[in-house]
Order: C-alpha cells, then sequence, then structure tokens
C-alpha cells in the first residue's frame, strides 16, 4: 500500500478523503444542521454513499488503497483519539448510580440486539452487533469501533449508521417534549441520567440535555461519557466471543484471538487526558483533530458503500433500531426510577 511505486497514489486518495471530510465538517457548522445535532461524522457517510453511487467512476483506480486505509487504520487512530473527550474525573462525578446506569444499558441493549436481530429478525451477526453498538454506546463513532473487531462490510456500517441519524435526532427533539408534558417523575438529576443513558450520539445527548436545563445537560454529559468508557470492555469482550463463535483459526489450526488493541489505546488516552498534563487548548485541538479523523473514516466507509449492497440489508435493521429506541425510552426509565 505504501510501496514506492504505490505510496503516491495512497496518499493522494487519503487526501482526496480528506476534502469530503473538510466539506462535511463546514455543512455541519451550517446554523439548521447544527440546531439539528447533525455531527460530521453522520454528514460524510452521506457525502461518501453519494460519491460511491453518482461519481466514483471519475477517480483513478490506483488511489482505491487510500480510502481502504483511511476507512480502517485511520479509523482505529480515530477511535485512540477518542480518549481526549473523557476524564475519569468527570465519570467519577456521577456517581455509583451514574455508572450501573450505563453498564446496564450498554449491556442490556447489546444483549437484546443480538438475540431479537439474530433470532427473531434473522439479520446478520454484524449489523445486528453494529445496531446494538450504535444504539448502546456512542452512536456512530460506537459503529466504527465495533466495524474492524467484527469484520463487518461497509453497506452493514451504513445500515447501522442510518438507524443512529434516525432515532437519535427522534430521541432529541422527543425528549424535552415528554418533559414538558410532565408525565416522567423524575426530578433534574434524574432527567439528566435518562438521556445520558438512553440517547444515541454524544452530540444528541448535548442537543436533548440542554433544551431542558443546565443541570440536566451536565448530569447527561458525564453518565454518556461513562457509556463511552464502556466501550472498551465491550469491544475486548465482543471481538473475543466473535473470534471463539466463528472458530477463527490461524497458523497450524490453533484458534486466532484478535485483540482490538487500539480499545486498549483508547483507554490509555483516557488516563492521560485525566491527569491534565496537557493545556486546554491542545487538548481541544486534538478533539478537534479526532472529530476530523474520524469524518474521514466515516466518509471512506461511504465511499466503500453501493446503493444495491444498502438495499440489500433491507428494512430489518430499522425493525430492529425501533425495539431498541423503545427499550431505551421505556427500560431506561424504569431503571433510573429504581436507582435514583
Amino acid at each position: 500500500m505504501f510501496s514506492k511505486e504505490r505510496r503516491a497514489d495512497t496518499i493522494n486518495g487519503i487526501l482526496f478523503v480528506a476534502l469530503f471530510a473538510l466539506a462535511a465538517t463546514q455543512i455541519s457548522q451550517w446554523q439548521w444542521v447544527d440546531q439539528l445535532g447533525i455531527s460530521p461524522l453522520i454528514i460524510g457517510i452521506v457525502l461518501g454513499v453519494f460519491y460511491a453511487n453518482t461519481l466514483h467512476h471519475r477517480m483513478p483506480e490506483a488511489w482505491l488503497p487510500g480510502i481502504s486505509f483511511t476507512a480502517r487504520r485511520i479509523l482505529r487512530l480515530g477511535v485512540i483519539l477518542y480518549g481526549f473527550y473523557i476524564t475519569l474525573q468527570e465519570v467519577l462525578m456521577i456517581g455509583w448510580i451514574g455508572f450501573i446506569a450505563a453498564s446496564i444499558v450498554v449491556t442490556s441493549t447489546l444483549l437484546i440486539a443480538y438475540m431479537i436481530g439474530v433470532y427473531i429478525l434473522k439479520i446478520d451477526k454484524q449489523t445486528a452487533i453494529l445496531v446494538g453498538a450504535g444504539s448502546a454506546i456512542c452512536g456512530a463513532a460506537a459503529i466504527l469501533a465495533f466495524e474492524p473487531v467484527i469484520k463487518a462490510k461497509g453497506h452493514q456500517t451504513a445500515a447501522a449508521v442510518a438507524t443512529v441519524v434516525l432515532f437519535g435526532t427522534l430521541a432529541m427533539f422527543l425528549y424535552p417534549l415528554v418533559y414538558q408534558w410532565g408525565v416522567l417523575n423524575l426530578d433534574a438529576h434524574g432527567w439528566g441520567i435518562f438521556i445520558g443513558a438512553t440517547v444515541h450520539e454524544v452530540a444528541q445527548v448535548v442537543g436533548a440535555a440542554s433544551d431542558i436545563s443546565q443541570t440536566v445537560s451536565n448530569d447527561a454529559v458525564i453518565v454518556k461519557m461513562t457509556r463511552v468508557m464502556l466501550l472498551v470492555p465491550a469491544l475486548l469482550f465482543v471481538g473475543w466471543w466473535w473470534n471463539k463463535s466463528n472458530h477463527t483459526q490461524g497458523k497450524g489450526g490453533r484458534r486466532e484471538l484478535t485483540v482490538p488493541w487500539f480499545a486498549l489505546g483508547f483507554l490509555a488516552v483516557v488516563g492521560l487526558n485525566s491527569l491534565n498534563l496537557l493545556p486546554t487548548s491542545w487538548v481541544m485541538l486534538l478533539q478537534h483533530l479526532d472529530q476530523f479523523l474520524l469524518t474521514m473514516a466515516m466518509t471512506a466507509l461511504g465511499m466503500e458503500t453501493s446503493l444495491g449492497k444498502l438495499k440489500g440489508v433491507g428494512i430489518k435493521p430499522f425493525i430492529l433500531a425501533i425495539i431498541l429506541f423503545i427499550w431505551l425510552m421505556l427500560g431506561g426509565y424504569t431503571m433510573v426510577s429504581l436507582l435514583i
């Protein structure tokens, strides 16, 4: 890929994706897009899918390794640097209730997604897990993190991301309405835990909670970051289980265990960020860099996705996402009510 003969073409492919990611970043800053809480990651995959199904023949084929490199290697770097959004101090601030709530949501949602998706809806394992990860942990970023661990295809990733866009956006508008109706018996602290534990994307959590109050917003973000922290054990467990259940073998017939080392890198970055060794301006710069790298990865995945393959996934991932959305709202409310 980076041999002397192919290096220039691979770099051109990476830069080509970067231009799309830059466009996605600019679009995400438009006022109406920002108000909807649509992240550049989502816009990036939309632009990528649009390109893959319209103008892809105009790109030199020699640039394809650059797109593949972005969708896989740069993706891993993006997941690692995502740790700069979190500190252990923030997680500890919310206490044991927030941690228990986040743990129950992540574990139960992944389990429900797999059981219903695979055994009832007959969805392929990868799509079921990706839809579950997007709903359970942190939306598109979690889907990106799980994609290489379970060896998912681009169209499976795109379908899972589409469910996050639809139901995460719905949650962002629905939760403030439910709060105004006063039908849920929760105080500000309870609402913060409820929103942080059940809404998909970080941006969608902020959008939903900020429409209620600053107290709710602060608690919601901390609980959401706790869910993000649980990405590491979830990735390690799913990686171990995936290789065991699919009998992945290495040389000599021995079972091969693929450890998602980037998940451990993510945890290391969280630890570094928790020490407050870097100036705030540097951390903010790294956060912006990370968002751009993840946008590049999402765009590259979109560029590998044809609508023909996406249609083949069908409507079942959305049915699964509806079930998970209902579970997150009803099950999440019941759980928070019992904990506080």
